[in-house]
């Protein structure tokens, strides 16, 4: 007998094609959100064939919604943004001044109200954290000081946008829109009579209260849930720990405070990430977050009519030039005006030209209250799949402007000179530093030096090896790209050379031909497999020692010309014999003992 089944129709064919078609995009290098968009469109009502049930999409994408706002919650890093908050905060608040200035006045010219254009003004002026997290990574970026200030300005911009998230259904009927009756949010509707700032007083009460409430009480309890759970030892139950809290902090928050689901979502994840084990909570509760995340863009694709990329040419154009242009030559003044390099200024224009997961959410609600029309919607959707389609693109033409603009400013440019390299006194380590933040054009220097090791990456396993080669006075160098570790070694007088290992030009200034042996500490044996290539290339006679995490690495290293791989788990197995046999070797110290974890 055949069921009815729309909820699980609905999964099915939103997962179903959103993994063809985000597999697709992923084999064109373009991010696969554009695929969960686009099999958003196809299982439509403005598409022909298979209709999924809108409403049951818009509550599992409610659902995707809390997730991925937890999920923003626990990555939140207070020290991360206040070690580049002088230009993280007025940047990002100015840029969304302007993006949401340039919102308005489209609006205003395609008969809009004040209202919907403050809520498009603002979709416009926030980017993708997906995009530009993907974005930083697959370039290197996220440990440089210009990938701290993205992810800072990034940080701000989500947080002014949880806190518009909070006010638009209070001020719905002061802007022109119909306040919220039967929804989470109706705790916020207020009498007319209370006047603009006693609706946003009220509003700002209600958040302070929760906001109070998860510092004091949710600082407490939460960590020692996890805690309780993981002596437990049942992953099962460490993982169902995170997401109760999750899901329930956020409807808890909607029901007894008023407050979106959003900004509970979120408090919850940033709580949550103040404990030991918010790294394991991240890693448990990520394949839920992304299927859901996954559904959530699916049925904001369900909401665009593609033929409105005819019936709104213009406009849509005039969207797509407000993102890629307005707000891109906005951060870049900005950037500049704080005199920071052209390169630093280049990089944050490149990543903020796109939008996406929270301009889809003050979309759906601009929508909701009545005060966005359904145009603005269609205009905002085609311009966040447009933006991130071209955001690859903006990163090339970045590049490309950068000689020309520096040569233009002058090598010897005030913007150039007035930013403090730091402690450095060795040219060679001044120029480390330069490279790393992307200022130095051109090759890096050769080192002097042979007959050394060459050190790839300083992480904790590399940081050990490079204590024991400098206890052993044997020389040797460390390629390195993260800033904070690239400091700490020009302070400890260790030669650097600044950059990924795997660029011909890096590895060639750590002179491989005149090394003695190459030692590979980073975990990543693609990468790895590919300097082994071009130490061997470079210097047949090298000695290389490389690390691996599973048979199969150590083959395909051993494979392209290492010739010791060590596996952590092997050495793990061989020291629990050793002591278990009694012939241990070197004691195991206190200081050195690995804390058990949940299992």
């Amino acid at each position: 007998m055949p069921h009815d089944t729309p909820l699980i129709a609905t999964i099915v064919a939103g997962l179903g094609l959103a993994f063809v078609f985000g597999a697709l995009a992923n084999r064109f290098r373009i991010p696969p959100l554009v695929g969960y968009l686009v099999a958003g469109v196809l299982v439509g009502p403005n598409t022909p064939g298979f209709v999924a049930d809108a409403g049951l999409a818009n509550e599992l994408a409610e659902i995707g919604v809390i997730l991925l706002m937890f999920g923003v919650g626990l990555h939140f890093s207070l020290k991360d943004l206040l070690s580049v908050r002088a230009i993280a905060v007025p940047g990002a608040i100015v840029q969304i001044g302007f993006a949401t200035l340039l919102g308005v006045g489209l609006a205003w010219l395609l008969g809009w109200s004040l209202g919907a254009g403050l809520v498009f003004g603002l979709a416009l002026s926030v980017a993708s954290t997906v995009v530009l997290l993907r974005a930083l990574q697959e370039r290197r970026l996220i440990e440089t000081e210009r990938g701290r200030i993205a992810v800072g300005w990034l940080i701000v911009e989500d947080l002014a946008m949880v806190l518009a998230l909070v006010l638009l259904p209070a001020l719905a009927g002061v802007l022109g829109g119909q306040q919220p009756v039967d929804d989470h949010a109706s705790l916020l509707s207020l009498p007319a009579s209370y006047g603009i700032w006693g609706v946003v007083g009220v509003t700002l009460a209600k958040v302070a209260a929760f906001v109070v409430v998860m510092l004091v009480v949710g600082r407490r309890v939460i960590p020692w849930i996890l805690h309780y759970v993981a002596h437990t030892g049942s992953r099962e139950l460490f993982r169902l720990s995170v997401l109760a809290i999750a899901l329930g902090v956020a409807f808890g928050a909607a029901k007894l405070f008023g407050v979106s689901l959003a900004l509970g979502a979120f408090f919850a994840g940033m709580i949550m990430s103040e404990s030991e084990l918010s790294h394991r909570a991240a890693e448990e509760s990520l394949p839920l977050r992304d299927a859901f995340s996954v559904l959530f863009f699916v049925s904001v694709g369900m909401l665009f009519d593609p033929f409105s990329l005819i019936s709104n040419g213009l406009p849509i154009l005039a969207t797509l030039a407000i993102i890629v242009v307005g707000k891109s030559l906005a951060a870049f003044v900005i950037v500049i005006a704080f005199r920071y390099p052209i390169a630093t200024a280049l990089m944050i224009s490149a990543s903020l030209a796109q939008i996406g997961e929270f301009s889809f959410i003050l979309a759906e609600l601009g929508v909701g209250l009545k005060l966005l029309p359904e145009q603005g919607r269609d205009l905002i959707l085609a311009g966040a799949i447009l933006s991130i389609l071209l955001n690859p693109l903006m990163f090339l033409i970045v590049d490309w402007m950068k000689p020309w603009l520096e040569k233009r400013a002058g090598k010897a440019a005030p913007v150039e000179e007035s930013r403090p390299i730091g402690p450095a006194t060795e040219p060679g380590q001044v120029a480390s530093v330069l490279a790393a933040r992307g200022e130095e054009d051109g090759p890096p220097p050769k080192t002097a030096l042979a007959g050394h090791s060459i050190l790839i990456g300083y992480g904790r396993v590399g940081s050990l090896v490079g204590a024991a080669l400098k206890e052993a006075a044997l020389p040797f160098l460390v390629i390195e790209d993260a800033d904070k570790m690239l400091a700490k070694l020009r302070d400890d007088g260790v030669e650097t050379v600044a950059g990924n290992a795997a660029n011909a030009d890096v590895f060639s200034a750590a002179n491989p031909e005149g090394a003695k042996r190459l030692i590979l500490a980073i975990p990543n044996a693609f990468e790895a497999g590919q300097i082994v290539l071009r130490a061997r290339a470079a210097n047949p006679a090298i000695n290389v020692i490389a690390r691996a995490h599973s048979d199969a690495e150590v083959e395909h290293l051993k494979g392209l010309g290492a010739d010791t791989v060590i596996m952590g788990e092997r050495e793990i197995a061989r020291g629990i014999v050793e002591v278990v046999a009694g012939k241990a070797t070197v004691p195991i110290e206190p200081a050195i003992e690995v804390k058990p974890q949940p299992a």
